[in-house]
């Protein structure tokens, strides 16, 4: 009895916490469906994303194991108990906020204090802190002097904004998150239930298992896919690493080794079309462009990611003579392919849906699921079928993986609402374009560099919101394409992941393949070298961003894969055989003089050929090199 007494609590908590994430998932379902559209219902956008924030926020107090739980369970009623309140209230006070001064304070404080404690639950302080500093500084800005001097806000209009004005907490970040983001991770979580995970793993088995260092290059290969699918690192490493880095360890890559490769390229993931990450929605969101164009944008640089990691793999397999991996752990492809091929047809849906017939993200992504869903109850990978408790799991799944992001998105809002309000982003604007006055380059790097420490310990989506309204306007004042300023702040804050002191991924992958965390990080930091440079070298040529006539288009993309391979050559130090000091050096440094854009100065073409003819040469003499 007494056990039985214990375990009531724990089932009935998870029980609550399903039926909330549900609603989560639910609500999100019916607001991008265009439901209360078709029913007639006059609906706030505002209330819908109020009502899944208010799910989220007592999701993360029911699954949280700080604090004492009758606080947790009452933050949670609380967290119900205001998006209740404000979603029905939420058209009186938004248009009539001076007829109802105390009301609204009251819920403002309310809301305020239940969201920063749900978002220290979930992610830490950083996002607190990050909001703490620019709450002071739009209370005390008119203390300022120079161009950070603006007119101060008082406390009681500081807190209505931020939790009731559409600039701020419900603003486009969060509607992104809920409307756009869900649907996807619906998507993704169907994938996993039908054995999409498994189906990935055994398809770059038999793609990739032959060749030397197969096992490495099979982790890339399926993190690549799976990662496409959920866009999230820290899941994509846990997904598919219970697989991928034993495998790594057996085939003869040492414990740091397996882990970083694990965790670079679970973190390529979130720039991988066709589905990306949540930061992609975003950044069309913000950019007002199609999802299409971010897609197309991104499809050359994260082609240059997973080939330099892949490249990695297999030098570094070649200097350590890797095996291939055991024949008798090789699926054959047709068998691959026969109990798989349905797992292609949701992604053939989502493009055909975006290319050619225009339709909206999340409009799609609902068809590949309903696609999706159609052909599991015919066949699934592992031969299970799709049960309505597989289906209620997938709701609660999918509600789960979106709670971080709505709570990421709304506290982003209030500070991207707060820092254009205050007049912050005007004087942080003018000191980084008078920066970049003086050198683009350094612009640059200050702007790499932020991304990374800002990105330590935050989730990539956190990183690009708040250093989209920051960062980017300067780089596109200074002559940058939007579309390149965008996704150079969304890349360094992807890769903010595996760099060292504070590399997430890299720590989870570490304690997967039993090894020191640091040194998993300072190793992921090694191989993800070469993918540093890219972001350095599109910012310029639009033709990396899929931007102008295809064979300039091609050209450029060929030559930056011969960079990218010279410069990972240095790294590793083979290329064919063992490389000395000055050997490495010279692969490197030829490797960055190809990458090096035509347009950054105007010898910037003899430095090209130069480095091309020499580099060309140097494969050339080695050519057992390439597996």
């Amino acid at each position: 009895m007494a056990e039985q007494r214990t375990q009531t609590p724990l089932r009935a908590r998870i029980s609550i916490t399903g039926i909330l994430a549900a609603l989560i998932t639910l609500t999100a379902v019916l607001w991008s469906s265009g439901a209360p559209l078709w029913l007639g219902w006059r609906v706030y956008s505002e209330q819908v994303l109020i009502a899944a924030l208010a799910f989220a926020m007592a999701v993360a107090f029911i699954i949280s194991a700080s604090g004492p739980r009758w606080w947790t369970r009452c933050a949670a009623v609380a967290s119900i108990g205001f998006g209740a309140w404000l979603a029905l209230r939420f058209p009186t006070l938004s248009e009539n906020v001076f007829y109802h001064p105390t009301e609204a304070l009251i819920i403002s404080v309310i809301g305020f204090v239940l969201l920063l404690d749900a978002v220290r639950r979930t992610m830490g302080w950083s996002l607190i802190v990050i909001l703490g500093t620019v709450c002071l500084y739009a209370l005390f800005s008119s203390n300022f002097s120079g161009p950070l001097q603006s007119r101060s806000i008082a406390p009681d209009r500081l807190l209505t904004f931020l939790m009731l004005d559409s600039a701020s907490l419900a603003g486009a970040a969060l509607s992104i998150a809920v409307a756009v983001v869900v649907p996807f991770l619906i998507l993704s979580q169907l994938l996993l239930a039908t054995g999409g995970s498994a189906f990935f793993s055994d398809l770059s088995l038999a793609l990739a298992g032959r060749k030397r260092g197969g096992a490495g290059k099979i982790a890339i290969l399926g993190s690549a896919f799976f990662g496409s699918v959920s866009g999230s690192a820290v899941s994509n490493v846990a997904s598919t690493g219970a697989i991928t880095i034993p495998m790594m360890k057996d085939g003869g890559y040492r414990p740091k080794t397996a882990g970083a490769i694990e965790a670079a390229a679970s973190t390529g993931g979130q720039l991988m079309p066709p589905i990306m990450g949540a930061a992609a929605f975003l950044l069309a969101e913000n950019l007002q462009a199609s999802y299409i164009d971010v897609m197309l944008a991104a499809l050359i640089p994260s082609i240059l990611y997973y080939f330099s990691l892949f490249m990695f793999a297999d030098l570094e397999a070649g200097r350590l003579n890797i095996a291939r991996v055991e024949e008798a752990r090789i699926p054959p492809m047709a068998r691959v392919m026969r109990k798989g091929w349905f797992v292609f047809a949701p992604f053939v849906v989502l493009l055909v849906g975006l290319f050619s017939f225009n339709l909206r993200p999340e409009t799609a992504a609902l068809v590949a699921v309903l696609v999706l869903l159609g052909l599991s109850m015919i066949q699934t990978y592992d031969g299970r079928r799709v049960s309505p408790k597989v289906l209620i799991g997938v709701l609660v799944s999918a509600g789960k993986a979106a709670v971080e992001i709505i709570l990421i998105c709304a506290i982003a809002g209030m500070i991207i609402g707060l820092v254009a309000r205050s007049g912050l982003s005007f004087g942080m604007g003018f000191f980084l374009v008078q920066l970049g006055q003086s050198s683009l380059l350094l612009l640059l790097l200050v702007t790499a560099l932020v991304c990374i420490v800002m990105g330590m310990g935050l989730p990539t989506v956190g990183v690009y919101l708040l250093l989209a309204s920051l960062a980017a306007p300067p780089l596109v004042e200074l002559g940058l394409q939007p579309m390149a300023a965008h996704l150079f702040v969304l890349y360094f804050g992807m890769l903010s992941m595996l760099t060292p002191p504070v590399a997430i991924a890299a720590f989870v992958a570490s304690n997967m393949a039993k090894a020191p965390p640091m040194a998993t990080a300072v190793e992921a930091g090694r191989i993800g070298g070469p993918a540093h440079l890219i972001p350095l070298f599109f910012a310029a040529p639009p033709a990396l961003l899929f931007d102008g006539a295809l064979w300039l288009i091609a050209v450029t993309g060929i030559k930056a894969l011969i960079g990218v391979y010279a410069v990972t050559g240095g790294i590793v130090g083979f290329i064919g055989r063992d490389l000395s000091g000055p050997e490495r050096m010279i692969s490197a440094g030829c490797g960055i003089a190809v990458l090096c854009p035509w347009e950054a100065f105007s010898g910037a073409v003899w430095l090209n050929a130069v480095g091309l003819a020499i580099t060309l040469m140097f494969i050339a003499l080695n050519r057992r090199s390439i597996a």
